[in-house]
C-alpha cells in the first residue's frame, strides 16, 4: 500500500479537508498514474451531500482525472511511464457480460466500479481523482492525445464523453436542430460537440446571461427559457433536446419543442423526482431517454475527436484549498465553465 494526499469529505454535507488514504499495490494490469489535474463535477457535489443517496465515508471525489503514468504493471502493454493519461467515471466492470463484451462497461450487468463511493472488486471503498495519484487497470485508462493540454483535457472524462455519446448516438450532425438546456460544465461541451459535428445548435438557458459565450462556443440561437415566449416560438422545433441541467424540469414544455419522433435525453440528475403526462410522448411520436457516459472506446473516440477539432473544456483552475468555495460557486452557476483542481496544490 501507498499513503497519497487527497481531500475528502469527512461525512456528508461536511466542507472537504485535506487528509492521506491509502492506495493499492500496483497489481500485474495496473497502471499507476500521478494526476495532474482534477475537474469539479456537479454530481461530485450531489455525492459529498448524500443528494443522490447515501455515501461512503470518508469520500475523495473526483471522475476527470488527467495525469502521467508513473509506474505500469508487468502485464501492461498499453502504456508506458511517462504517457498522458486519463480515467472517467468507472474504473472496473465485470468484464462478461453482454455489456462489457460490446464496448459499453458503464452498462455492466454486475455494475460498473465507480471511480469513487463505490466498493471494488475486492470490498474496498474507492477513492477518486482529488489525489495525487491513482492505480487503476489498465483497461479502464485513456490516452490523451497531445493535442489537448492536461487541464482543459479533465473535464472531458466526465463532461465531455456524457455529452459526446448522446450526440453520437442520436445522429446529431448536419440536417439536425439540437438543443441544449443549460450551459454549464456539460451543456458547453455539448454546444462545442454538436457544433462540430455540424448541427444547428440552440441554447435553451434560464436567462440571456451566458449568450454572448454560448454564440462564441458554437451555438446559432440562444433562448431563455424563463421567457414564455420561448416555447411558442420554438413549439417542433427540435430533432434532439439534450438536457443537462440537475434541475427538474416542465418536461411537457420541452417535449413539445420536439419534432415529430424527436427525443429528449437528459443526462443531469435531478435529486428529486418527475412527473409526466404521457400525453407529451404519444403526441409527434416523441421520446424521453437518458444517458450514462460511454464505454472506454467511445471514451477513446471523444479523446481522439476532441484532439483532431482543437475541443477542449473552458475551465477555471483551482488550488486545492479552494475546492469548498468551488462547490459553492458551481450551485450559483458562477463557474465558466469547470473548475480543475491543480494537484500539485494538495
Amino acid at each position: 500500500m501507498t499513503t497519497v494526499a487527497a481531500y475528502a469529505a469527512p461525512r456528508a454535507k461536511a466542507p472537504l479537508e485535506r487528509t492521506t488514504i491509502e492506495r493499492r499495490p500496483v497489481g500485474e494490469f495496473d497502471v499507476l498514474i500521478d494526476i495532474k489535474y482534477a475537474g469539479i463535477c456537479h454530481s461530485d457535489i450531489h455525492q459529498a451531500r448524500d443528494g443522490w443517496g447515501e455515501g461512503i465515508f470518508p469520500m475523495v471525489p473526483g471522475h476527470e482525472i488527467a495525469g502521467v503514468v508513473a509506474e505500469t504493471g508487468s502485464g501492461v502493454t498499453r502504456f508506458r511511464v511517462g504517457d498522458r493519461v486519463g480515467v472517467g467515471c468507472m474504473v472496473d466492470s465485470c468484464g462478461r457480460c453482454d455489456a462489457c463484451l460490446t464496448g459499453r462497461e458503464q452498462h455492466c450487468a454486475e455494475g460498473n466500479t465507480q471511480t469513487y463511493n463505490a466498493l471494488d472488486r475486492s470490498g474496498e471503498p474507492t477513492y477518486g481523482g482529488y489525489s495525487t495519484h491513482i492505480v487503476v487497470r489498465d483497461a479502464f485508462v485513456v490516452r490523451i492525445p497531445e493535442g489537448i493540454a492536461l487541464d482543459e483535457a479533465a473535464p472531458l472524462l466526465c463532461a465531455g464523453i456524457t455529452t459526446y455519446s448522446p450526440l453520437k448516438r442520436w445522429g446529431a450532425g448536419p440536417g439536425k436542430k439540437v438543443a441544449v438546456v443549460g450551459l454549464g460544465g456539460l451543456g458547453h461541451m455539448a454546444v462545442k460537440i454538436a457544433h462540430t459535428l455540424g448541427a444547428d445548435v440552440t441554447v435553451l438557458s434560464q436567462s440571456l446571461r451566458k449568450q454572448d459565450d454560448g454564440l462564441k462556443l458554437g451555438a446559432d440561437h440562444y433562448y431563455a427559457t424563463s421567457d414564455p415566449t420561448t416555447f411558442e416560438e420554438l413549439a417542433g422545433t427540435f430533432d434532439i433536446i439534450l438536457s443537462t441541467v440537475s434541475a427538474p424540469l416542465d418536461f411537457g414544455a420541452y417535449l413539445d419543442l420536439l419534432r415529430t419522433d424527436g427525443t429528449l435525453v437528459n443526462v443531469g440528475a435531478p435529486e428529486e423526482p418527475i412527473t409526466l403526462n404521457l400525453f407529451s410522448l404519444i403526441s409527434g411520436n416523441r421520446s424521453i431517454s437518458g444517458s450514462a457516459i460511454g464505454g472506454i472506446a467511445e471514451t477513446q473516440e471523444m479523446l481522439d475527436f476532441c484532439a483532431v477539432h482543437g475541443l477542449g473544456s473552458e475551465i477555471e483552475v483551482i488550488e486545492a484549498n479552494r475546492i469548498n468555495e468551488a462547490y459553492e460557486r458551481v450551485l450559483a452557476s458562477d463557474v465558466r465553465y469547470r473548475f480543475v483542481i491543480d494537484t500539485a496544490t494538495i
